[in-house]
């Protein structure tokens, strides 16, 4: 017979008193935090482009390659890093994962060469940013909560757009009146002052605290469990011989295509060649983060509500019909149709994660976390692949049109993939509990 790794045997714990706030609100406060720090890096590739271009003479698909490199890791690291969580806590990955961040972004300061922007800001931003990806979210809202997970991912995916209204318009004041140097500086020192809530405020698992997850049951905080690595290949082979892992995928890495690889790195210098300055696109970007934060928590109610693939159809099939407009609204000054899209557009941008956890946990049950890090993967490859060529576009083209419009049937075809997801032997959802 196989033998399982023993589980903690603490105690289970008195009743909670009805009124005290679950202390499972207070670890997503912390994780909330943690990601509006991290998310300064994210911030900043679209504000380098012409900068870089403009200093080294680099051309844009170089810098686009760097960010594509960024954008890959990211991606390709979430899965182990979810995994990694599981052997050696949250805390512990997390901690670590904003340190390489900050390193990675100072190092770029003394750069002289493209290489060193690639293996600076494309690997080790990268391999930083990937173990704080929405992986670290699905995580806690795992591990902490049975109810409101809808609600609780939507919000915690929401911090990287609240990170992204906090730093956008700094960073990008920065890069106009002091050059982008100061800007990396401070986004290291954004990612290093988060490590020490990460360190004294997180909890990995309820059971550290004696509690239950809140809205379920008591139950012993797990082994940790060895061979990570092993872990993460594993649940990819299983998954990957599933219809839904595929269509869950392909629709993400449209997501990544049409959001962080599109819109997110190339709109500033896009809005720029149409006579914008670069602070106000990347205050319009802030804008699209203000609503980004409204939308993903609308998304996360919706999911608790409504089927999750009718959903992620709906937001593929707009996003679409909007990014086919966007040619003709840019302009050297803002107007209100651009305005529209920019309010549009954001309520819109990551409002897809609630849903496809919602599937990833729906098909893959206690794997979920794992399989929705491979599938950030691809959202992340998918981004990847449009910011290098959003650059080579640029270059050959003169503009950025041919992109908006691919992008656009992209998204159509997201949204028929998602609609064709197979429904999942029912899983019983717990009751909502009782208000205190």
């Amino acid at each position: 017979m196989t033998q399982t790794a023993p589980a903690s045997t603490a105690t289970p714990p008195a009743p909670r008193p009805a009124g005290r706030i679950h202390r499972a609100w207070f670890v997503a406060a912390v994780a909330f935090v943690t990601i509006i720090g991290a998310a300064g890096f994210a911030s900043l590739p679209g504000l380098l482009i012409e900068p870089l271009h403009t200093e080294f003479d680099w051309s844009r698909g170089t810098i686009a390659f760097a960010v594509s490199v960024n954008l890959a890791l990211y991606g390709l690291t979430a899965p182990f890093a979810a995994a990694l969580m599981d052997r050696f806590g949250i805390r512990r990955v997390v901690a670590v994962a904003l340190l390489v961040i900050s390193g990675g972004s100072l190092a770029t300061v003394w750069m002289t060469a493209s290489w060193q922007l690639v293996l600076f800001w494309g690997v080790l931003v990268g391999l930083g940013s990937g173990s704080m990806a929405l992986a670290f979210a699905a995580t806690v809202t795992n591990r902490w909560f049975t109810a409101r997970r809808g609600l609780v991912t939507g919000v915690l995916t929401a911090a990287g757009a609240s990170g992204q209204l906090i730093f956008l318009p700094l960073l990008a004041w920065l890069v106009e009146h002091h050059g982008w140097r100061p800007a990396a500086v401070t986004v290291s020192l954004a990612a290093t002052a988060v490590v020490p809530f990460v360190w004294l405020l997180l909890r990995d698992h309820p059971a550290d605290v004696g509690l239950a997850p809140y809205g379920g049951a008591y139950t012993a905080k797990p082994a940790p469990v060895p061979g990570a690595a092993r872990r993460a290949v594993t649940v990819l082979f299983k998954a990957a011989r599933t219809g839904p892992f595929w269509l869950l995928a392909g629709t993400f890495a449209i997501c990544g295509a049409s959001t962080n690889g599109l819109v997110r790195t190339h709109f500033v210098p896009a809005a720029h060649d149409h006579g914008m300055p670069v602070t106000a696109a990347a205050g319009l970007l802030a804008v699209i983060g203000v609503f980004d934060v409204v939308g993903t928590i609308a998304s996360g109610w919706f999911t608790d509500r409504f089927e999750a693939r009718r959903l992620l159809a709906v937001y593929y099939a707009l996003r679409g019909v909007s990014l086919l407009f966007l040619p003709m609204l840019l302009a050297p000054s803002v107007q209100p149709p651009l305005i529209f899209f920019i309010v549009f557009y954001g309520l819109d941008w990551v409002a897809t994660v609630p849903p496809t956890i919602a599937l990833c946990r729906e098909h893959y049950g206690d794997d979920s976390a794992i399989v929705f890090g491979w599938v950030l993967a691809s959202h992340q490859v998918g981004a990847a692949v449009v910011a290098f060529l959003g650059g080579l576009a640029r270059d050959a083209f003169g503009s950025y049109d041919v992109v908006w419009y691919a992008s656009g049937a992209l998204c159509a075809m997201a949204a028929l993939m998602a609609m064709v997801i197979r429904r999942s032997p029912a899983r019983p959802e717990p009751p909502l509990p009782a208000p205190a």
